[in-house]
């Protein structure tokens, strides 16, 4: 073999191994899989977890990497996903009565048609968030800034004085 399609073939090798390593690390199946049996998990890797049409009420979800988590349709009442990685979660239909966002960052995130009453945004980065259908009226902790850098539609409720631009 050439020294040139050695090398190649080793830098191929290793990006493979790193691949496959990357991939291992992106998430924690054991605690994605002790928060589906119905577990509070603070501060753990739920990457990519699927809670879609589940119930976990009351849980403490606070700090947890919950990026691309899919919660459709879930109904997760009263917990706490304070400061957590919400990056990109769908949580299309899903209900979320007086869950807490605070600090949260729900960037790209999609709570279309979602119940968020008494849900808490206090200081939670809701940019790019579609809310379309989402209701809200009885949110805490929103401000227009916040919701500046979201967008939903005609059906979508919010707190008196505060307004959404359209999704489009």
């Amino acid at each position: 073999m050439k020294p040139l399609t050695l090398i190649v073939a080793l830098v191929v090798a290793l990006a493979v191994v790193f691949v496959v390593a990357e991939r291992a690390a992106a998430q924690n199946a054991g605690q994605i899989e002790h928060a589906r049996d119905g577990a509070s998990c603070p501060h753990c890797n739920l990457f990519q977890a699927d809670f879609a049409n589940m119930e976990l009420k009351g849980r403490n979800f606070a700090g947890a990497r919950l990026r691309q988590a899919d919660m459709s349709a879930a109904v997760m009442n009263h917990t706490t996903m304070a400061g957590a990685d919400l990056r990109d979660v769908n949580a299309y239909g899903a209900v979320f009565t007086g869950v807490s966002f605070a600090g949260a960052n729900m960037t790209n995130a999609s709570f279309v048609g979602t119940y968020l009453e008494g849900a808490n945004f206090r200081g939670a980065n809701l940019s790019g968030v579609n809310f379309s259908g989402a209701e809200m009226d009885r949110a805490m902790g929103l401000t227009q800034n916040q919701l500046n850098q979201a967008c939903g539609d005609d059906s979508t409720t919010l707190p008196r004085g505060l307004r959404l631009r359209s999704c489009g």
